[in-house]
């Protein structure tokens, strides 16, 4: 009796395990506590097997959901990266996608401003760090997260060895923070940074850039007018191409990802990856503006 018992309790402790576990290949929606509590949903796209993996944790902007990387995660997938989609509790919807994260904060009369996400964007970075690997973890922000990371890799550097920040900026007056609260932040950041924004918002967030006493800072603009926040990336705008060049160049510029087929998951299923994305590439720059003083 006492074995069938142990036995039960083993396979309802796997099937738990295994439910926060994405199969290779694929995407699986999870979810992991905050540091206050809250329950975290996040999207896990997992293509790649090996531990030592590069992994990019993408965080949304504002009024939105983790449904803003649907067709940027893949993508990332197939240049060599494992992704994690995250919902912060400030948000709400974008592409059919609830942010099932600040529901659930609404519903416990949890505060839900751009600051109170803070912990979520340090918890998923750390809930990455813990579970998927022993590979180098990127933060990737969109926006108000875009700010958040930045500050994150100033403030917390055990947590970040990248940054990815589309249309950051000084976003946080409202909320009782000074102008230059990311600023001071951002001067203590030492690891490969890569900012882009709409053509008309260089202004916001360059002298956060400026800032960055890292060699190894970088940032794009198009020639064209451009988008906000990560949706720049989305293929139906016709200026998508200059972003996801400048993005790919930074990437294998600095982050070295695992050979391609060596991968767990069908490559033919998934599509196949960009030559040379398993490599610690320094190639072209496709207009891709680099600035290190």
């Amino acid at each position: 009796m006492k074995k069938k018992i142990t036995y039960c309790l083993i396979l309802v402790f796997l099937m738990l395990y295994l439910s926060n576990v994405p199969a290779f290949g694929g995407k699986k929606t999870i979810t992991f506590p905050s540091e206050d509590g809250l329950q975290i949903t996040a999207d896990v796209y997992m293509m790649y097997e090996n531990r030592e993996t590069p992994f990019i944790v993408l965080f949304h902007r504002a009024g939105w959901s983790r449904g803003e990387y649907l067709k940027i995660a893949p993508k990332l997938n197939r240049i060599g990266f494992n992704c994690m989609a995250v919902d912060q509790r400030s948000g709400s919807e974008v592409n059919g996608v609830m942010n099932k994260t600040a529901m659930l904060a609404k519903t416990q009369g949890r505060d839900t401003t751009y600051i109170d996400a803070m912990p979520d964007i340090e918890s998923a970075l750390k809930h990455v760090r813990n579970h998927y690997g022993r590979g180098r973890v990127i933060a990737w922000g969109s926006s108000y997260s875009a700010a958040l990371v930045l500050k994150i890799a100033g403030d917390r550097p055990e947590l970040v060895d990248g940054v990815l920040a589309f249309s950051p900026g000084e976003y946080f007056a409202r909320e009782g923070k000074s102008s230059t609260w990311i600023s001071r932040s951002a001067k203590n950041i030492q690891c490969p940074v890569f900012i882009t924004s709409a053509r008309e918002e260089k202004e916001a967030w360059f002298p956060i850039f400026k800032a960055i006493r890292s060699s190894d800072k970088h940032y794009y603009l198009p020639s064209t007018r451009g988008n906000h926040g990560s949706c720049a990336l989305w293929g139906q705008f016709r200026d998508s191409e200059g972003y996801w060049r400048a993005v790919e160049d930074f990437l294998a510029g600095n982050f070295k990802t695992q050979d391609l087929s060596l991968s767990a998951c069908n490559l033919s299923a998934c599509g196949h990856a960009r030559a040379g994305a398993q490599t610690n590439h320094q190639g072209r720059q496709h207009g891709y503006i680099q600035i290190t003083n």
